[in-house]
């Protein structure tokens, strides 16, 4: 059908002129349709060709109308024929109380008192908690603002950080604001997530003298602050400890898998957060983004919950499910530093326990290789050849028996450096007590690892005099003339 009235469209525009180029593309298809007699029958033509130039003549042209009227009539009663189209989709709308936002963004007074007018909500709120009033607090926009007082919005709205409108006002030091939100009854003791008040966040003194001296007006005093600024902690202190009595879980889930712990610790609650530890809340549970309580206390800068929940066995290296530890969340500065300190003694305190570990390690090593002590089987001397081959593996695995020659060697000159007598005639008489007895390399590794505190030189010198013989470590021997060996040549 498409290339029916493509061609009847040809042969109508041809019909205009009578003549079509021989090199037209179009032209060319009209020559060979006319050639096979592919045109319906109902339209005779003629065709010749000369000097390249193909003529058409087309005598019947009212039958080609009557042909198109009728399928113009046959598509209308199609048309008819069918079912009514289905209701277009309505194009996209937003609800009253965004388009009230978005029009207190831009200032628009006249499309807020429309929107209001119509019903919209004055206390409506984005995800971050921001309503109108905050808006026009930031902006300080006071036409706005009065007219959604006036239409019912709520003075004392806080965000998803506990800021309300004056903390607002007061912190960008909007003073008209802050005078038309007190005479509205806003609260000048409100805390937000960090435990400032509004007067505690502005900088601007013409500012903060007019929050102040309203303070002042109402009898605020110091002791009242302190009250109201703790009030969040001991109202949730009272809850917990209700709930204990009562026999609840401490430990249970909220719906984002986070615990009363992890409450306590975004919003620095030492003495709730204390309370759920020692009631026995673990320290290292986890919501459903695997955060433990010290990640909540290290994302909102609280120093002294991170201490005393890793006190308590929370990890300063747990990972959340994104691979943040509680280093990686923390952006101030001072919390940064104690948590830095802490991983420094959770990794030394590591390298200890492994050097403990080792050590022990090492001397179950050495055991292993040290054989008892073996019995001479015959001749006078038992340090057979064997024996000296295992005397010098000793020495050389332990690195400990070179010490103790080098100091049996010096022992004479140490005893003499340290005496106040005159001993040099004794030293011939103490060469047998020093180098004449000559334990086996074995019993020498065994005297050093249970060797008891030495005597004192002069404690040494009185047993001497006094006929006591000693040893080479500087405690007695028990009968140490039995154990003398007499030298080669029957000496």
């Amino acid at each position: 059908m498409i290339v029916y009235e493509y061609v009847s469209a040809l042969l109508l525009a041809s019909s205009r002129t009578g003549q079509v180029p021989a090199n037209d593309f179009e032209g060319t298809i009209l020559g060979w349709l006319v050639q096979w007699s592919v045109w319906p029958p109902a339209c005779s033509s003629e065709t010749s060709s000369d000097n390249g130039i193909f003529t058409i003549i087309v005598p019947n042209l009212n039958t080609e109308r009557e042909r198109r009227r009728d399928q113009l009539r046959k598509c209308d009663e199609r048309e008819r024929s069918l079912p009514p189209p289905r209701p277009r989709r309505p194009r996209l709308r937003f609800s009253p109380e965004v388009a009230l936002l978005e029009a207190t963004g831009r200032a628009d007074a006249a499309e807020v008192e429309r929107l209001l007018r119509e019903g919209a909500n004055p206390n409506s709120h984005n995800e971050d908690g921001l309503t109108p009033l905050h808006q026009c607090a930031i902006d300080d926009n006071q036409q706005i603002m009065l007219l959604l007082l006036s239409h019912g919005a709520d003075v004392n709205a806080q965000d998803t950080e506990q800021w309300t409108p004056l903390h607002a006002a007061a912190c960008c030091a909007h003073i008209n604001v802050v005078k038309i939100l007190i005479a509205h009854g806003a609260n000048l003791l409100a805390v937000n997530a960090d435990g400032n008040m509004p007067y505690d966040i502005c900088d601007d003194e013409t500012t903060l003298d007019a929050i102040e001296s309203e303070m002042a007006a109402r009898g605020i005093t110091q002791a009242y602050i302190d009250d109201q600024r703790g009030a969040p902690e001991k109202a949730m202190l009272d809850d917990m400890k209700s709930l204990h009595q009562q026999g609840f879980p401490l430990d249970a889930r909220q719906p984002d898998g986070s615990t009363y712990l992890h409450t306590a610790a975004a919003n620095g609650y030492y003495d709730v957060a204390a309370f759920l530890l020692r009631c026995g809340v673990p320290a290292t549970s986890r919501d459903n983004d695997l955060w433990q309580p010290v990640h909540a206390a290290a994302c909102w800068a609280q120093p002294d919950l991170v201490e005393l929940i890793c006190e308590y066995g929370g990890d300063i290296n747990a990972k959340t499910s994104s691979g943040e530890a509680p280093l990686d969340l923390c952006e101030d500065e001072t919390t940064r530093a104690v948590i830095a300190t802490m991983q420094q003694q959770e990794a030394r305190k590591k390298r200890m326990a492994f050097g403990v570990r080792d050590s022990r390690r090492q001397s179950r090593r050495r055991k292993k290789f040290e054989s008892p002590q073996q019995v001479a089987t015959g001749g006078d001397n038992p340090f057979s050849a064997r024996g000296a081959i295992r005397r010098l593996s000793l020495r050389d695995r332990s690195g400990m028996a070179p010490a103790r020659i080098e100091a049996q060697k010096e022992g004479a000159d140490i005893i003499r450096s340290w005496s106040k007598e005159d001993v040099s005639s004794d030293v011939n008489t103490m060469q047998p007590a020093l180098h004449g007895i000559r334990d086996s390399p074995n019993k020498r590794v065994l005297k050093q690892s249970n060797k008891p505190k030495p005597m004192s030189p002069d404690e040494w010198l009185r047993k001497l005099e006094t006929g006591g013989d000693e040893d080479d470590e500087g405690m007695p021997r028990q009968g140490g003339s039995q154990r003398r060996r007499p030298k080669k040549g029957g000496k």
